[in-house]
């Protein structure tokens, strides 16, 4: 059958609630008929270009009730709950999840320490069902850092890093169980796969009642809604963080099933929010998941988020538990770090922003699976009753279900993000990470985030860099091979994989840019911000002077590129196929 793989809205068609999908392209491109950096058809159009002549452009259309982009956490929760909902019932619904990845779970990453109080609402009997929550938490530890020490932080009830009920996880697996869920309910899942034939053939037109855009964060057509519906008129732009993560097999002797830590401090600056996490996985075998988050507004153009992650494995508490170890899996992934502050409006004509979408991520916990899940399953509870009720409309008209946005102001989404909202903020100020946690202690520990003022955050991202010349470089020492590694391996353990024959997905609005702004001002920060050594300025083949190359092949899809550009110069879209890394329980 067709190949369906990534997605692409239709601006003028989502009141219809209408989705696009294009297939893969297999038309040879040669670089000598094409020299630019960005052959994209989102920067070059279809028809100026020769690689699209004599092709068949019509599309096959399909009708669904309800069509879920992205299957993640909030994605399947929401399929999952409204196939709940019309087994109650007794009604016939048709609901259909589109996927990127070649399965469902390969582009998940997370730590994960899991908050099970949205899967408690979806699936009581969870455990009976098999969920792979194999890992209680049992032992919780946090950390200040200094370069050779370890300051010990007590892990009081009631502060946000207190783990006490939840379940550490490898999240692409409870993803792809809850893709088992939805899909015994009846919901149909199309994951992306690569084309086997030499052939490009035109997309598919898939119209639905509402389109829920589930993408994850900074999605490729969050984007373009946020813009088309001015979806952020009223809140702050959104600010993010980069995780960066990788799997270990460590000496059993050193292995403490259920043990999560957590650190903050070196290898950072007090004024670079950051910190660290690692999980001790009861799978069979002595596993634990590490990694390090950098928030994406931090100054200093020479900083490196995959350098400093690399570096901190030498802390001494660190490295004791490593020291013998084997590393089996890496990768990357943005995150939002806003929270109540940046979250947009959420419902528009025909369709609703769900998840990590939008950004529900609850920062001071880490954690933003439980918030996703429900989300999604209060939008499902909006839908629901709008599109199973008699309507002689068209039966794919596109409606407005304000109600999902009211549901949320009333859940515990909302008032778990508003408790914990100055905490993020907090931290912009003279002592930096110091006075954010004599925040944290006074007005949420003992307040409960009840004072009476909300706190701004410093605004976009990609405009927090200093030009390179107010900036001391950093230099990071050469990995060992032991402990730390190098770039190019690290994404050799990804199990990233794209087509090369089509057009890069990493797209420039202008390519000139790069050179005369980024390099010139900043030094070139796209080498260093990406986690997988997508780009690099190269010398110009006459000698004089430098071009910038992108790798497109090596992107993990973290999205980071997208945000910290300070020319917003870089736009990410979907790749063909299912490009892309291939986690296997990140």
């Amino acid at each position: 059958g067709p190949h369906l793989i990534s997605f692409l809205a239709s601006p003028s068609a989502l009141t219809g609630s209408a989705l696009f999908f294009h297939y893969t392209w297999r038309r040879n491109c040669s670089s000598a008929v094409m020299p630019r950096i960005t052959s994209h058809y989102t920067i070059f159009p279809r028809d100026k270009d020769p690689r699209w002549e004599g092709v068949e452009m019509e599309r096959f259309a399909d009708e669904a009730d309800v069509v879920i982009v992205g299957g993640g956490p909030a994605g399947l929760s929401a399929a999952i709950r409204l196939k709940q909902l019309a087994k109650e019932q007794e009604k016939e619904l048709r609901v259909c999840l589109v996927e990127k990845a070649s399965q469902i779970g390969a582009h998940t990453l997370s730590g994960a320490c899991l908050e099970p109080s949205a899967l408690n609402e979806l699936f009581p009997d969870w455990k009976e069902r098999g969920a792979p929550l194999n890992t209680p938490v049992t032992e919780d530890l946090f950390s200040i850092l200094t370069e050779k020490y370890r300051i010990p932080v007590p892990m009081l009830p009631g502060l946000p890093m207190n783990n006490h009920g939840n379940y550490i996880v490898r999240l692409g697996h409870f993803v792809h169980w809850l893709g088992e869920q939805a899909e015994e309910l009846g919901v149909e899942i199309y994951p992306g796969y690569a084309a086997a034939e030499d052939v490009f053939e035109r997309g598919m037109e898939l119209h639905a009642k509402v389109t829920l855009f589930g993408e994850g964060c900074h999605g490729h057509l969050a984007k373009q809604l946020y813009r088309q519906f001015n979806l952020r008129e009223n809140c702050e732009p959104q600010t993010y963080a980069i995780g960066l993560k990788e799997l270990w097999v460590i000496d059993e002797k050193k292995w403490r099933p259920g043990r999560v830590e957590h650190s903050v401090g070196w290898p950072l600056n007090r004024n670079t929010y950051g910190g660290s996490f690692l999980y001790h996985l009861n799978e069979g075998e002595p596993l634990v998941a590490l990694g390090f988050v950098v928030g994406l507004d931090y100054t200093n153009p020479y900083l490196s988020p995959f350098r400093e992650f690399q570096r901190w494995k030498h802390h001494p508490f660190v490295a004791k538990t490593l020291e013998g170890g084997d590393r089996i899996a890496y990768g990357a992934r943005a995150l939002n770090e806003g929270g109540y502050q940046c979250l947009p409006k959420v419902t528009f004509p025909g369709g609703m922003l769900i998840g990590c979408s939008p950004g529900f991520m609850n920062v001071p916990k880490i954690k933003g699976t439980h918030t996703a899940m429900k989300s999604g399953m209060l939008a499902a509870e909006a839908i629901f009753p709008k599109v199973t009720a008699e309507d002689p409309a068209s039966k794919t008209a596109g409606l407005h279900i304000p109600e999902y946005e009211d549901n949320l102001k009333k859940s515990w989404i909302w008032k778990e993000l508003y408790a914990v909202r100055n905490i993020r903020p907090s931290f912009h100020n003279y002592f930096g990470l110091y006075g954010g946690m004599v925040y944290t202690g006074v007005f949420y520990w003992i307040l409960r985030g009840k004072e009476p003022w909300t706190l701004k955050h410093a605004g976009l991202d990609s405009a927090q860099l200093k030009p390179a010349k107010e900036c001391t470089p950093i230099e990071y020492p050469k990995p060992d091979g032991k402990l730390s590694f190098d770039l190019l391996s690290s994404v050799a353990l990804s199990g990233t994989n794209h087509e090369g024959d089509q057009p890069p997905h990493l797209t420039l609005k202008d390519d000139s840019i790069p050179v005369a702004n980024n390099l010139a001002i900043y030094d070139g920060p796209e080498q260093r911000f990406c986690p997988a050594g997508v780009y690099e300025y190269v010398p110009l083949e006459t000698g004089e002077g430098m071009r910038l190359q992108i790798n497109a092949q090596n992107c993990v899809h973290c999205k980071t590129c997208d945000i910290k550009d300070p020319s917003q110069n870089i736009n990410w879209v979907v790749p063909e196929g299912s490009g892309g890394p291939a986690y296997n329980g990140l």
